[in-house]
């Protein structure tokens, strides 16, 4: 079904067709639009955002690592840095990235450790836009995708919700990619934020829970997983009602914050999940943060249906194509 490449390829598509609408009202995308968004990507090359760029950058890196296993954090860390760096000084950065991730990539880019590089107060949707490689890659543990996904996000967002978001926006897509059922999908998100509530990943992350007012590292993580375990009882609600014609933010929150976007891409996707481009045109027609929103339900929706569920002339027209057939082949 080559869910890999569907993942990679749906990330930019959505990316490319939530680029026009992002800072659009519900009545200005109607107007330009219609009723149900923007239908195909626009332009040949279909530009995207920093999300598909950062992504790829997350997947390129990874592909290194693990051409040199073992898969560490001492590994992997210097790898991320590099290609955040390349990104930070790419002249095709100038598609409205986030400050936070401008931040910390200029701290990383002079030399800071990352964990001084951070935005510590960050749960931006930076964290967890570019995160599904993670969730893609093969042969890797449970404990190592859950330390690498809240590595990628600690790198330029520092917040704990950022952190465990990340990890479920990773799992989220690692376990549809292994056949689960969309309809258990929010089931075994809940299970993993019970499971991992105390869990800190020292290991990947070091001493970024070191700050005024936090007495543990276990304290520390449990608010992320907490604000998540909140988000999810928004996307139950939301998935009960089944309504597939109202903002999707209304429901899920705007997608500005790592567990918002985590939930109204995750909407997106369970009100269409037979139907790739549906998801990905209700997430580009939302008040919100629509192209990461729209990224997110299209990572989704691929890793669900694989490649062939696209529009097959879609691959030929939409930007860094050669770099997510490069991500997705080799991991189909």
């Amino acid at each position: 079904m080559k869910r890999a490449s569907g993942a990679m390829f749906g990330l930019a598509y959505g990316d490319s067709l939530g680029a026009p609408t992002e800072f659009l009202s519900m009545k200005q995308i109607r107007r330009r639009f219609g009723d149900h968004g923007p239908a195909r990507p626009d332009g040949d090359p279909a530009l995207v955002t920093d999300d598909t760029q950062m992504a790829i950058a997350v997947g390129l890196a990874i592909l290194d690592a693990l051409a040199n296993p073992p898969f560490t954090p001492d590994l992997i860390t210097p790898m991320w840095r590099r290609r955040f760096v390349d990104w930070l000084d790419s002249p095709d950065n100038d598609r409205a990235p986030g400050n936070t991730c401008l931040r910390a990539c200029r701290g990383l880019a002079a030399g800071k450790p990352w964990v001084e590089a951070t935005v510590t107060g960050s749960k931006g949707c930076g964290a967890n836009m570019r995160v599904a490689p993670v969730g893609l890659a093969p042969g890797l543990s449970d404990e190592t995708r859950a330390g690498a996904s809240q590595l990628q996000a600690a790198l330029t967002h520092g917040h704990p919700t950022g952190l465990a978001a990340s990890e479920l926006t990773a799992f989220a897509v690692r376990l549809l990619a292994d056949g689960t059922d969309p309809s258990d999908l929010p089931g075994s998100l809940r299970a993993r934020c019970h499971d991992q509530r105390t869990t800190y990943h020292e290991r990947w992350l070091g001493d970024l829970w070191r700050r005024p007012g936090v007495d543990a590292a276990e304290t520390f993580i449990a608010r992320g997983w907490d604000e998540c375990l909140a988000v999810l009882d928004r996307l139950d609600e939301a998935v009960a009602r089944g309504d597939r014609t109202s903002d999707p933010c209304g429901a899920t929150g705007a997608g500005w914050v790592a567990e918002e976007a985590l939930a109204t891409g995750l909407l997106c996707f369970l009100l269409f999940p037979d139907d790739p481009v549906g998801a990905i045109r209700r997430g580009a027609a939302s008040s919100g943060d629509s192209d990461s929103i729209a990224c997110l339900a299209g990572a989704f929706a691929g890793a669900h249906l694989g490649m062939d569920a696209w529009p097959r002339e879609w691959s030929a027209r939409i930007e860094y194509a050669g770099d997510l057939a490069r991500i997705g082949e080799a991991w189909d």
